[in-house]
Formats: C-alpha cells, structure tokens, sequence
C-alpha cells in the first residue's frame, strides 16, 4: 500500500490523468494528492480507477499532520 502520489512520481500516472479521468475537481485532486484532504468512498474508487488501481493498493490517510489549537487567540483577551 502506497499513497497516491508515490504512483505519480514512480511514472504510473501523472496529476492531469488523474484530474481528467476522475471528473473530480482539480483542487481537490491536488489536496488529496498532497495528503492535505482524506477522500470519501467515491472519491477513492474514481481515483483508483483513473490511476488504473483497485482502492485496496493505496494508503489513502492523511500525511499532513493535523494541529489541533487550543484556546480562543489573542483577539479574546484571555486564555481558556
């Protein structure tokens, strides 16, 4: 299991191929690609397909790590 973007650089399949052959948004090709955005169910079987894999040969989790922020910003004038 490999994330999509491993397939794009090792040649199988280039970002436009799969931004046509999906029928997905560009920007939401290019997020999911980039391990910005987890797809939903449909969108990981029109990608798979456009790349010409099954959804169970790609890790489709988020590489991006998550920040979670607390608290309410200096704009409040206190801390929570």
């Amino acid at each position: 299991m490999k994330p999509i973007a491993r397939y794009i650089e090792e040649g199988r399949t280039s970002l436009d191929q799969l931004i046509t052959a999906s029928g997905l948004d560009a920007k939401l090709v290019k997020a999911i690609v980039s391990g910005n955005y987890t797809p939903s169910p449909m969108q990981r079987q029109r990608l798979a397909g456009a790349a010409g894999l099954s959804i169970d040969e790609i890790s489709w989790g988020h590489a991006v790590p998550v920040e979670h922020l607390r608290g309410n910003g200096p704009q409040c004038g206190r801390p929570t």
